[in-house]
């Protein structure tokens, strides 16, 4: 115990072989995270200020885009920060709330495509009591859920991490991650309730993607024969299940790679793989949807065709 020191700042190692291109990285990265907010925010406006997209189905996309801002202000702007630093630092208690951040538009991501599979379900199985089931007050409800429920699941991981004692200050990736702060621990045995709620953490959110597949088995079993639900299925659930397979694609590389990933791998391909879901599902999401949903994309048509007279 005398030999255990107070961990007050934590150093990140991944970008220790980028060398002279790290001035590349910086614009190359500046301009992706200038687009992802060129893209959300403009998709955000777009359905809070015309009144004939203030239905569930736009209302949990405008929450979507909302969750990938505040996902990716988690790690957008230390990262621009680190390229042009020549030492990479965090403080303890910003490396926590940076795993928060990060983990719980994680969470949140799979929480609001569950809810969204269930506003598809009862919009194409239940059309006739869609309004009454789907009703402002339960949307709201569900909105609440999916931002709320994560984000005090993911701060119950990052409190029992907070009352660990650490015996090292070296994180070997590009941003903090609460399984590999816990396994700076120096008592093991201390980690016992931490691995217990983590694997929890896991079944609730596996519980979640299987809801959403039995969701669609229902839709699509519904769809079969009818040519209308055909099209409904192929204008509205489409772009969601595009986005699903993106997000679980990326996820899931990001979960082998802490569990079972190689340290022979190079570090870029590390980064690479860590950064995925920090990347690609807050570009492609509101993309897919934009020019996807008529709605959206006649309104974005019309927006440009303004600006051009």
């Amino acid at each position: 115990m005398d030999n255990v020191s107070v961990v007050t700042m934590f150093f990140l190692s991944g970008l220790n072989e980028t060398g002279n291109l790290r001035v590349a990285l910086f614009f190359l990265t500046l301009m992706f995270y200038s687009l992802i907010l060129l893209v959300n925010i403009s998709l955000v406006a777009i359905i809070i200020l015309d009144k004939t997209l203030h239905e569930p189905m736009y209302i949990l996309l405008c929450t979507f885009c909302m969750n990938g801002l505040y996902g990716t202000t988690g790690f957008y702007p230390k990262f621009l920060w680190d390229l042009l630093s020549p030492v990479h630092v965090i403080s303890y208690s910003g490396c926590l709330i940076q795993a928060l951040v990060m983990y719980s538009f994680a969470c949140s991501d799979l929480s609001i495509l569950a809810v969204m599979a269930y506003d598809r379900y009862v919009a194409i199985c239940q059309p006739l009591q869609y309004h009454s089931i789907m009703s402002k007050q339960r949307l709201m409800k569900l909105v609440c859920f999916s931002w709320m429920t994560p984000f005090c699941i993911i701060a119950t991981n990052i409190f029992l991490t907070s009352r660990l004692k650490l015996c090292s200050p070296y994180i070997a990736r590009l941003f903090c991650v609460n399984w590999i702060i816990v396994k700076l621990a120096c008592f093991p045995a201390e980690t016992t309730v931490n691995g217990v709620v983590a694997y929890l953490t896991i079944i609730i959110y596996v519980f979640h993607s299987f809801f959403i597949i039995w969701s669609y088995m229902y839709v699509i079993k519904t769809c079969v024969d009818s040519i209308e639900n055909r099209m409904k299925f192929m204008q509205t659930c489409v772009p969601h299940l595009t986005c699903l397979l993106i997000f679980l694609v990326t996820i899931l590389f990001d979960v082998i790679n802490m569990r079972f990933g190689s340290k022979d791998l190079p570090q870029t391909v590390q980064n690479f793989v860590a950064m995925e879901f920090l990347v690609i599902p807050p570009i492609m999401n509101p993309l897919i949807y934009g020019f996807k949903l008529t709605k959206i994309r006649n309104r974005i048509l019309g927006v440009i065709a303004f600006k051009t007279n």
